[in-house]
């Protein structure tokens, strides 16, 4: 196509029409792909990697990453209740792994499909600080950024066109825009990394998720402050990679932190209570909660 009015024309359309609407900051964003095929897709990566990496074989901490990812996935669909948006949780197989490995990271797929590597615990020091960092990694899922950034990269790679054409056509190159959107593995931060407004909309849906699930929003601040020294003077973290700590961060939490004390009451809430959830089941070393649908 080489008439550039008839293509800003095609693309505008196009982003008219496959747009979708974040959660508590009701940006528009393009949005692609259907959830049916990100869900499928999904799924089968999800277990695909955890085929191929060691899950940690510490019970403690996985039950801790276990019933953290419970209280939020809780949290996640009482806040999209009371906000009409529960539709966002249609087809969602909530699922947490520790994986056994040194790097400083931890991802959510679409579906609430989530793994903590060993690497970040340290940094987290405690129950709080895991639920800051899964909070907002599944505020990320949340906020369907995966799938804006997976509709950018294949607008740019293939014109736009449907995942699964691109996965029969293309597979290799497709798969690796799969891995590098949602930060999965050697791929995290080589391209594509979340945009400062996306980890600023991370941030803020995560602050309030953890705090429905009945964690502290106030350790988001002192896990960011430690997180430059989990370099060890070297290279960042993976984790930060595509995560900037900087005084911006630590500003927009403090300011956004007001609202996410609202949330918290402790007491009674998710994060005292480890079975919350609509039902789990186990699957291997996995707990699963279903959610939504």
């Amino acid at each position: 196509m080489k008439n550039p009015q008839l293509l800003t024309l095609l693309f505008t359309a196009l982003f008219i029409f496959s747009c979708s609407t974040v959660p508590l900051t009701n940006r528009k964003q393009l949005a692609l792909i259907p959830h049916s095929e990100l869900l499928a897709m999904s799924f089968a990566q999800y277990d695909a990697f955890l085929d191929s990496v060691p899950v940690s074989n510490n019970e403690d901490e996985a039950d801790m990453v276990k019933r953290v990812g419970n209280n939020i996935a809780g949290a996640v669909q009482q806040y999209l209740t009371e906000h009409d948006r529960a539709d966002i949780l249609k087809g969602f197989n909530w699922e947490f792994n520790l994986v056994q490995d040194n790097q400083v990271n931890a991802w959510c797929m679409p579906g609430g499909k989530v793994v903590v590597y060993t690497g970040i615990l340290p940094v987290t020091q405690d129950e709080n600080g895991l639920a800051v960092v899964m909070g907002h990694e599944i505020a990320h899922a949340i906020a369907d950024h995966g799938n804006e950034r997976m509709s950018q990269g294949l607008l740019q790679q293939t014109g736009g066109v449907a995942l699964s054409i691109a996965l029969q056509n293309k597979p290799a190159e497709t798969q690796a825009l799969w891995m590098m959107a949602y930060g999965v593995g050697t791929y995290y931060g080589a391209m594509l990394p979340y945009s400062r407004l996306h980890e600023s909309e991370a941030d803020h849906l995560g602050l309030i998720f953890i705090a429905i699930a009945g964690y502290d929003p106030q350790g988001a601040v002192a896990f960011w402050q430690r997180m430059p020294a989990a370099g060890n003077g070297q290279k960042p973290p993976e984790f930060m990679s595509t995560h900037p700590s900087d005084e911006t961060r630590i500003s927009n939490l403090q300011k956004w932190m007001p609202d996410a004390l609202k949330y918290y009451h402790p007491e009674g809430s998710g994060g005292n209570n480890s079975g919350k959830g609509s039902g789990t089941k186990k699957k291997g070393n996995s707990n699963v909660v279903k959610i939504g649908g």
